[in-house]
């Protein structure tokens, strides 16, 4: 029985109520009428359910589509403006004791290069981040309970937060770590983490069984249920998303909003984030074993659709994915990428030998921090290194309530503008400079309120004369 209120896995994911919706979405991917009433609702900027989201998916009426996709872009620039927030992964330790068949961290796998970093050398890595200009991290590592304790993780947390050179700090750290107790969620919530990321992988139970023949993370029902652990510790910023490819894409879609529906239901307030990987190769991993990929059309739609049945929420696309179609999903939704990423364990401070690989997935984006910002830049974006709702208690419900009545932009655009000039003061190459100068002169004019745009143009001015780290 479908209950999204629920803290059981087999309750709040229904495998009946996704075939049920998918049926329906069938039935329903011409329904005019139906459609038509779909988007009107979803122009209000609340939300879809995961059954009128799912009709949308499937519909397949060309003009209905190309409402869907500008209505998603509208909503994004709405609630998002044009800023566009950057992180670096870290990978921490990829020793991993369970048997997941997609990555090549799995315990069978003897041809990748074991890894687990000291403390000096992550203190020397985060230095290399702050040196490209990164201020955002998102730590990684295997499961591991012998190598990768959470002692470990959060001894890493600490170091990462205390090495400050330059001009240079990482002020938020935000954790994707395997599924744990509420007791070790308790625990990284007092490290003051950002957000806590867990991908599902895949929301079909079957599926994720055969995916998962071994180890802890077999556990669907404990790898399922880990947000409501971690929401029940008062970790009010999560971060959901699944690995598309390994299973049919339309009940992964829906799965996925049935989740985010859930943990609004159970705890009013929905994932901050939300990802959107798709399968890549790596070592040991053909993607191509996996029949379910999907192409960049299906891509666009699925990102349009999150965007517009969670207006509210982040979203989130990785390096997995190449310049071309980063761009395109950029305008269709997607408010932070990472940029220069390295997903080998380390490989910042130094590249990595050859023959020593260690990274979880080959990268498609290889461009530098410095030209993934001239970049978004070029295409008027803001790149933006802000961290300030996060370090101002703007989480959980207290940051979606600003989002939802618009309020949030009064934050965000200015913090947006002041980090950039941050980055163009401290990072930046000659000419990236110059381009973002320009930006953040036609931006002060987008700034509503008289008196933000005075404390703003006070602030930039003291960011050149070497003052850092203004926030509203």
């Amino acid at each position: 029985m479908y209950n999204p209120k629920s803290t059981k896995s087999e309750e709040f994911i229904s495998h009946n109520e996704i075939l049920a919706t998918l049926d329906y979405a069938e039935s329903n991917k011409n329904n005019l009428e139906l459609i038509d009433k779909i988007i009107e609702k979803a122009k209000l900027r609340k939300g879809l359910s995961y059954k009128e989201a799912t009709v949308l998916l499937e519909c397949n009426i060309e003009e209905k589509n190309k409402e869907i996709f500008a209505l998603a872009e509208q909503i994004k620039k709405d609630f998002y403006g044009n800023r566009i927030v950057m992180f670096a992964p870290l990978y921490l330790s990829n020793y991993c004791i369970n048997g997941c068949v997609y990555c090549p961290y799995h315990l069978k796998n003897k041809n990748i290069a074991r890894k687990k970093m000291t403390q000096e050398e992550i203190r020397r890595e985060v230095i290399a981040l702050q040196d490209m200009g990164h201020k955002r991290l998102a730590i990684e590592a295997g499961e591991d309970p012998v190598n990768n304790p959470i002692e470990y993780i959060l001894e890493c947390i600490n170091t990462i937060y205390n090495t400050v050179h330059k001009n240079g700090a990482i002020r938020r750290v935000n954790v994707n770590i395997a599924a744990t107790t509420v007791e070790n969620y308790k625990k990284l919530k007092d490290a003051n983490i950002g957000t806590y990321i867990l991908f599902q992988e895949t929301y079909h139970k079957e599926s994720y069984e055969k995916l998962h023949p071994t180890g802890p993370k077999h556990n669907y029902d404990y790898h399922t249920e880990a947000m409501d652990r971690a929401m029940q510790a008062g970790i009010d910023d999560v971060g959901l998303g699944v690995l598309f490819g390994l299973e049919l894409y339309r009940y992964e879609f829906a799965g996925l909003l049935m989740h985010a529906e859930h943990l609004e239901a159970a705890y009013g307030v929905g994932p901050h984030t939300v990802s959107v990987p798709r399968i890549r190769p790596a070592d040991d991993i053909d993607p191509s074993t996996f029949d379910n990929g999907i192409n960049d059309e299906i891509f666009e739609k699925i990102v349009s659709c999150i965007r517009i049945s969670l207006p509210y929420t982040g979203m989130i696309v990785s390096t997995r994915e190449n310049q071309k179609c980063r761009e395109k999903v950029l305008h269709l939704g997607i408010s932070q990428i990472s940029g220069a990423s390295k997903t080998s364990v380390g490989g910042y401070a130094e590249p990595e030998p050859e023959e020593e690989n260690s990274a979880q997935f080959d990268v498609s984006d290889n461009r530098t921090l410095d030209e993934v910002v001239k970049w978004l830049m070029e295409m008027d974006y803001i790149p933006s290194f802000c961290t300030a709702c996060y370090r101002e208690g703007r989480t959980g419900d207290r940051f979606m309530s600003l989002c939802k009545s618009g309020e949030i932009q009064n934050c965000c655009h200015p913090n947006a503008l002041m980090t950039l000039k941050e980055y163009l003061e401290d990072y930046a190459s000659t000419e990236t400079r110059e381009i973002g100068e320009k930006l953040i002169k036609n931006e002060l004019d987008n700034v509503p309120k008289a008196k933000v745009r005075e404390i703003v143009e006070r602030n930039l001015y003291n960011i050149s004369d070497g003052k850092r780290d203004f926030r509203f």
